[in-house]
């Protein structure tokens, strides 16, 4: 049993460690900003967030479209916000063209210059999520990208890349949602939503 408790400790502990070390770093924190100024400047403009990812990226993608879509600290009006995860819509792609292009085929179909693309990989090199990513580029999306230490194929698609201070991919998952609820927050804050309603 102590074994056991050791685990879930240790797991604790490196999540805590991936935090502070994400925490204490001011590029990082920079990237969240400019994440959430381009947010906000697409959505002022008439623009709405497409998001993707896979399995657990896939929920968080969900995940973030919610936050925008109702609200999440401040009462504001409804943001447009997709995350591009519906069942019927991904089996349509992946039958008729293959399951890497089940992103790229919603960015090219729902996606407008000036909107913004969040793709969301932990290991960085999910050849759908690249491929939706380079088509965001051609398209004039601004390209935002979630990944961990190891997602350079990623970042070389992104116009902004948040980068978490791990190589795990569930402490990358902790980590890209504590920033993605930053930017939910300052995006509310530069809509003017109303606090604490």
């Amino acid at each position: 049993m102590a074994e056991r408790y050791d685990a879930v400790a240790a797991y604790f502990q490196r999540s805590l460690e991936a935090l502070g070390r994400a925490a204490g770093d001011r590029a990082l924190h920079e990237s969240v900003l400019a994440m959430a100024d381009a947010v906000t400047q697409a959505l002022r403009a008439g623009g709405k967030v497409l998001i993707a990812g896979n399995g657990g990226s896939a929920a968080d993608a969900q995940h973030i479209a919610a936050e925008l879509l109702s609200r999440f600290a401040r009462e504001r009006e409804a943001l447009p916000a997709i995350a591009l995860t519906d069942p019927a819509v991904l089996t349509a792609i992946g039958n008729d063209y293959a399951f890497e292009h089940v992103f790229e085929r919603q960015v090219r179909g729902l996606g407008r210059r000036g909107d913004v693309f969040i793709a969301l990989s932990t290991s960085g090199t999910s050849p759908n999520v690249l491929a939706a990513l380079a088509a965001a580029r051609e398209l004039g999306l601004v390209a935002i990208g979630f990944t961990g230490t190891r997602g350079n194929a990623l970042r070389v698609l992104c116009d902004h890349c948040l980068v978490a201070p791990s190589d795990e991919t569930a402490v990358i998952q902790q980590i890209y949602m504590t920033a993605a609820h930053a930017i939910c927050n300052e995006v509310e804050r530069g809509l003017g939503g109303t606090p604490g309603a």
